[in-house]
């Protein structure tokens, strides 16, 4: 299911029947989720009984209230469209440009969920950004690195409200699957799929 807000309210995307699409949503991106969407929801129950046998993401970018909740992966596979609409939800939503993120982040997203056992979606604060929004944050925020992963697709900032900050990154640094940032004041956490390494109160 895909979704995001436009003048009446929070609006989902379906398959079938009546299809709204969403003002600040692509048609493009959402003619390719819909069909992941198909696929998924013929797929998910029956290979539900394995184990491990696929695994499923929703995220809410706060910024623009947009929403994504799919299956992005079966059986070790990457679904594409899903990726297309992941990648557009965490895109540049400053200059409204996506990149390819690293379907690596998904994993690190969904296992920490695991490990959380939530029932609320992650709350995106910060996926891509281009090199000009970067550096537009770096003259804001001294802690804005540089080089940020952010800009290689390969980072995203995210919050829940029903847990804290310390327990969405203890869970997170039990996987050893990149960088770990607490920015307990903010109230998120960064993730990214570089060196293993860990920062922040």
């Amino acid at each position: 299911m895909f979704g995001a807000r436009s003048d009446n309210g929070l609006v989902g995307i379906e398959v079938s029947g009546s299809t709204v699409w969403p003002r600040t949503v692509s048609r493009r991106v959402l003619l390719g989720g819909a069909a992941c969407t198909a696929l998924c929801g013929l797929a998910a129950p029956a290979i539900a009984k394995r184990r491990g046998a696929y695994r499923s993401l929703r995220l809410v970018n706060a910024r623009t209230d947009e929403w994504v909740e799919t299956v992005y992966w079966v059986e070790g596979t990457y679904l594409g469209d899903a990726l297309t609409a992941f990648n557009h939800l965490m895109r540049d939503w400053r200059q409204d440009e996506a990149t390819a993120m690293d379907p690596k982040l998904l994993d690190v997203l969904w296992e920490t969920h695991q490990i959380l056992d939530c029932d609320e979606p992650f709350q995106v604060i910060s996926g891509y950004r281009t090199a000009r929004t970067n550096a537009l944050l770096r003259r804001r925020n001294r802690g804005v690195a540089r080089n940020s992963y952010h800009m290689r697709g390969m980072a995203v900032d995210v919050t829940l409200r029903t847990r804290s900050v310390r327990q969405i990154a203890r869970a997170a640094a039990t996987l050893e699957a990149g960088g770990v940032g607490r920015y307990t004041r903010s109230h998120f956490v960064h993730f990214d799929t570089g060196p293993v390494r860990y920062w922040g109160r």
